[in-house]
């Protein structure tokens, strides 16, 4: 594999129809670099993937693999590996003819074959599975044999669709874990990573790039993206933010219907009755004893107060997730697993410290998610 790999997409534009389902897109991944796309259903995160498999043309813009333009090369010529959600094995070969597929169609020899299926098994520990056929297998060894075809022909790209998501939680969780290995293993291979989950995301990738609506709209590394978002979609589909609208006052604080707020040091205050977002992640709400819920601030410190009324409860094993009416806004806090949690229309105070919340130029035109 060459040293010397990585993708660009320069201003690339996909249109069907007259419908465009990728728009403008710069991304850049360097060699050895997992780079997850992040995004829900049509946000445009399969379409750029396609565009660097070959698989459809840019009607603007250029691919770049390596530095050479592939943009009107055909998929085989790319030097890129792809696994797909549902796996693609052929059910009538067997394990080790299924890896072999892709240096066939190469032509590779036969003797160089033989020993790049036997490197590839190896690597995602199915070894021992050569003789069996698709059927004989789980979920997750047929998996693990589509990774195995896809690295067999060397790739300097892998391209990854939405792999795990046929996959219950606890195999999806060791795939997660083999995948960080190969990552470690394959230190030139510049890797894709198709996803709708936060954590799938977060877990595996160097860097994750946020689509919506066709448009890139954040790019960066986990923490950068989970602890401070540059918009409020990334806010909520990454962090799972609440997304509070206020506006500026006169000191630099910011007000909630009636409520002040103070945001984290160092944030530039959107200025006296301007429009700004707060984001706050529902594990950084605390939920204070009864007294604080009914007037006193003991216990706060500090920390901003919000007030309101418990609309739902949600019970989550290790935590309870309360729906809490705040000035006509739902806020989620996610809080330890209460002997005693309030009932829906009990009155509540939640706090959050100043620190943990994240201003954002702006009121809440870019929409948001909510999960």
């Amino acid at each position: 594999m060459s040293a010397a790999g990585g993708v660009r997409l320069d201003g690339v534009t996909v249109a069907h129809g007259g419908t465009t389902v990728l728009d403008r897109l710069d991304l850049s991944v360097g060699p050895g670099e997992v780079m997850a796309l992040l995004g829900p259903s049509g946000s445009g995160k399969t379409t750029a993937l396609r565009a660097v498999a070959g698989f459809v043309r840019p009607s603007a813009g250029r691919v770049l693999i390596g530095g050479r333009d592939v943009t009107g090369l055909p998929p085989y010529r790319r030097g890129i590996g792809m696994v797909v959600q549902q796996y693609a094995l052929f059910p009538h070969l067997r394990v080790e003819q299924n890896v072999a597929f892709g240096l066939r169609a190469r032509r590779t020899p036969r003797a160089t074959i033989t020993g790049r299926v036997t490197e590839a098994l190896e690597m995602v520990g199915m070894a021992g599975y050569a003789r069996r056929h698709p059927r004989e297998l789980s979920g997750g060894q047929q998996q693990r044999v589509a990774i195995a075809r896809a690295l067999a022909i060397r790739p300097d790209v892998l391209l990854l669709d939405e792999p795990l998501s046929a996959l219950d939680a606890r195999l999806r969780s060791g795939m997660l874990a083999e995948l960080a290995r190969l990552h470690r293993e394959l230190p030139h291979v510049s890797i894709l990573y198709v996803t709708h989950d936060q954590i799938e995301a977060l877990t595996l990738a160097d860097r994750v790039a946020v689509l919506d609506q066709a448009r890139l709209r954040d790019c960066g590394t986990p923490y950068e993206l989970y602890r401070t978002p540059r918009t409020a979609f990334t806010a909520s589909f990454v962090g799972n933010a609440n997304l509070l609208p206020v506006r500026g006052e006169r000191d630099g604080r910011v007000r909630l219907a009636d409520t002040p707020l103070r945001v984290a040091s160092g944030a530039a205050g959107p200025g006296a009755g301007a429009e700004a977002t707060v984001c706050v992640q529902p594990h950084l709400l605390r939920l204070l004893p009864a007294p604080d819920a009914v007037g006193a601030t003991g216990g706060a410190g500090s920390a901003n107060v919000l007030r309101g009324t418990v609309t739902a409860v949600q019970w989550r094993g290790h935590t309870h997730r309360l729906l809490v009416d705040v000035h006509g806004h739902e806020v989620r806090a996610d809080v330890g697993d209460l002997r005693q949690p309030p009932a829906a229309g009990d009155e509540v105070a939640l706090a959050v410290d100043p620190e943990d919340t994240v201003l954002l130029p702006g009121g809440l035109t870019d929409g948001g998610h909510r999960g």
